[in-house]
């Protein structure tokens, strides 16, 4: 599947040939670029291009080539006619190295857990999941070889199911400030039971506060293991085929997700950013992120959001005193306190990928960064200035 998503994912980048007289190339940006193993088609179009996500605009593909290749390590790029091609003839060449070997468009590799192992579900899909109550021998952890014991399961011997366990809930809520945009959270794991009623929204945070409703956006939930069928009843039991982690109860059985990213990649800018698009979360739990890092992000599919969208990132402006005009203790600061504050534009913090994407949530690859990346921030029109 990976290697179908490389081929697929840089086909595509190589075979559109929209030209852009507006492309705007890097600075000191070179006429011809060896490339080198290690290398991304995003680190390589910025060589080029201030705008790395324009690279299909200025690609001269080979018309004689009916299914053009990747680029490989060792091939050179040139710069001829405001368009970008291989030396020796424009656009990608017939080889036969294998499809492993080639530059992808960004270091999936790096991104196996949020690919394979990470999804986001809704509320009923976890209301409705069986779950674990307890593992064969009495035992309290159960790991591969072992059975374990599941309620809520309507599944025939056989069927094998994927094990996934909650790391996490997202949402958002009205603002406390009048004019602000809705604020939104990721509630931690640690931070409420394992009960599964109380991990139902309603029986969670109130649903409703005098300033409005609050908006679930998903249950984030980690892939760890596959069990298979072996008893249907009221109490089902269930073999662990694998698992990266012991088994306990409280766990949860869900279909196997078949097709966990999509097999369609082009880095692009959206035709529209969603309303109030934030960074909410990130995977590890730090303070603020940089490049190649993964970013939850508050918007998803139901607002238009697509695999390989690129947005920048900025940082809301902070709010100054004019101690110039309005100094303190004057009258003109006591009679006009408002007018005496002012707000700063927001500052560019870096630009972020669409990688993968569920209903209201989806993750994003921080490409680059001129500051650290934080909770809150916003994204915007890659092509755009706020």
């Amino acid at each position: 599947m990976l290697k179908k998503l490389l081929s697929v994912s840089a086909g595509l980048l190589l075979t559109l040939t929209v030209y852009a007289a507006t492309t705007e190339w890097a600075d000191n940006h070179p006429d011809r670029y060896v490339v080198k193993k290690g290398d991304t088609l995003w680190d390589i179009s910025a060589r080029f291009l201030k705008k790395p996500w324009h690279w299909p605009e200025i690609w001269q593909d080979n018309g004689q080539v009916r299914n053009p290749h990747l680029i490989y390590p060792g091939d050179v790029l040139v710069i001829n006619e405001h368009r970008l091609g291989t030396e020796g003839g424009f656009g990608p060449h017939v080889r036969a190295s294998a499809y492993e070997d080639a530059i992808p468009p960004i270091p999936l590799s790096a991104l196996k857990q949020w690919l394979r192992n990470t999804r986001i579900i809704g509320e009923n899909d976890l209301r409705e999941a069986p779950h674990v109550i307890g593992v064969e021998e009495n035992q309290l952890l159960g790991s591969p070889g072992q059975l374990v014991y599941v309620r809520g399961l309507a599944a025939q011997p056989g069927t094998r199911l994927a094990l996934v366990r909650p790391s996490g809930r997202y949402y958002d809520m009205p603002p406390e400030d009048d004019g602000r945009p809705r604020e939104v959270h990721r509630q931690a794991k640690d931070d409420f039971h394992d009960r599964r009623p109380d991990m139902l929204w309603r029986h969670g945070p109130n649903e409703f506060t005098l300033s409005g409703n609050v908006r679930f956006l998903g249950y984030e939930v980690r892939d760890f293991g596959v069990v298979e069928v072996t008893r249907s009843a009221d109490v089902s039991s269930a073999l662990v085929v694998s698992s990266d982690f012991e088994v306990k109860a409280g766990d949860y059985l869900m279909p196997i997700d078949t097709r966990p990213y999509d097999d369609e990649y082009v880095p692009h800018a959206p035709a529209q950013v969603p309303e109030n698009m934030r960074v909410i979360a990130f995977t590890d739990a730090l303070d603020a992120v940089g490049p190649r890092q993964v970013v939850a992000l508050s918007r998803g599919s139901e607002d238009g959001i697509e695999n390989g969208q690129t947005f920048s990132i900025y940082a809301e402006g902070e709010e100054v005193v004019d101690n110039t005009d309005y100094p303190e203790g004057s009258v003109k600061r006591f009679f006009h306190p408002r007018d005496a504050r002012a707000t700063l534009p927001p500052e560019f913090i870096g630009h972020v990928m669409i990688f993968r994407t569920f209903q209201r949530v989806s993750y994003g690859l921080v490409m680059d960064a001129v500051k650290p990346v934080n909770i809150g921030q916003f994204l915007f029109d890659p092509d755009k200035t706020p």
